[in-house]
């Protein structure tokens, strides 16, 4: 499967479909908004990726990577003979120029764009000097994140190397290098040959920071309303409900018809009914019980069609500021 005239941005999408959802919600938080916009519509336009098409893109990541070592550690030449290995001429000229354009390599500049907290995961049972020569060449600000996240025996022992560090072999950088390149490595290994689609990007803005994922949506909105409308459905679901808090589930029942919420009802777990019983009032609880008694069997769509109204009244509220929904990474919501 060729890929020589495929898009960066779609590259860059068939990359993140390839990570989980949390890595690829954290490289997104590191490029612009214009680039995450393009990044994210093509993701949600994309409904399938092909597994040899993925399996390319993701190899001639990892060479891009190796090429980017050895220019700094071999020179030019080892590079574009490593590229050449893996690709024609022509292509391995055009990666290389476009390496050499956009890198101004230092040791472990691969880790500037990675989260801390994956760095930590990396590095935290390593010996303490290599973990001291690795934040030595951080960026200060990432490195003191990490630093702060170590136990407390450790992070004197790490502060006391990098104190007293003098010179540090290119041998050991190398090594360090290496260590730090197999373990990233391993977030490319699963390939995934259904990756992309909606359920591709609906985890990756459930993960991104709100404004982002507004900003995202407001995108796709003006581009493809129903595209954006399938996305929005599909990031809170109705079984959702049960993460909001009651005051939010009262003000979200004040607006909902007692016809549409019994239809909705029909079938959801069990926790989902007893979350809308308990903040019923007991009159408005026995209404509730008599007509889903009298209802009956009702079909399936009406019943998913009883519950988008109830997502839509939701984020109504939710858009208004009346209430919050919680996302993945976030711990502090409230209720205004």
């Amino acid at each position: 499967m060729r890929r020589e005239g495929l898009a960066g941005v779609k590259k860059a999408a068939i990359l993140l479909m390839s990570l989980p959802a949390q890595e690829a919600s954290s490289i997104l938080r590191h490029l612009s908004r214009a680039e995450v916009e393009k990044i994210a519509a093509e993701i949600a336009n994309t409904r399938r990726v092909d597994r040899d098409l993925q399996k390319a893109v993701l190899e001639e990541f990892y060479q891009m990577s190796l090429a980017q070592a050895e220019i700094a550690e071999g020179g030019i030449e080892a590079a574009r003979a490593l590229l050449e290995r893996a690709f024609d001429p022509a292509r391995a000229n055009e990666i290389l120029t476009r390496l050499t354009a956009l890198m101004q390599r230092r040791p472990f500049e691969v880790l500037r764009k990675v989260d801390p907290a994956q760095i930590l995961a990396f590095i935290q049972n390593e010996h303490p000097q290599t973990i001291a020569v690795l934040l030595a060449y951080m960026d200060p600000a990432q490195a003191s994140q990490v630093l702060s996240a170590l136990p407390d025996d450790l992070q004197g022992e790490v502060a006391r190397r990098i104190a007293v560090m003098d010179r540090v072999s290119p041998e050991m950088i190398k090594e360090i290098e290496a260590l730090i390149e197999k373990r990233l490595q391993t977030l490319s290994v699963e390939v995934m040959g259904n990756a992309g689609g909606i359920q591709g990007l609906v985890p990756i803005l459930s993960n991104a920071d709100r404004n982002a994922e507004r900003t995202i949506l407001n995108r796709l909105e003006a581009d493809d309303p129903e595209l954006a409308e399938e996305v929005r459905a599909r990031m809170f679901v109705f079984e959702n409900i049960v993460q909001l808090d009651d005051r939010s589930i009262q003000k979200v029942l004040r607006r909902v018809d007692n016809k549409t919420l019994a239809t909705a009802l029909k079938g959801t777990p069990e926790e989902v009914s007893q979350k809308i019983f308990k903040n019923l009032s007991q009159k408005a609880a026995e209404l509730l019980r008599d007509d889903m008694a009298v209802m009956g069997p009702v079909r399936i769509r009406d019943v998913e069609q009883a519950q988008r109204e109830v997502i839509h009244i939701i984020r109504q509220l939710e858009d208004q500021g009346e209430i919050v929904i919680s996302r993945g990474n976030e711990e502090d919501d409230y209720v205004v």
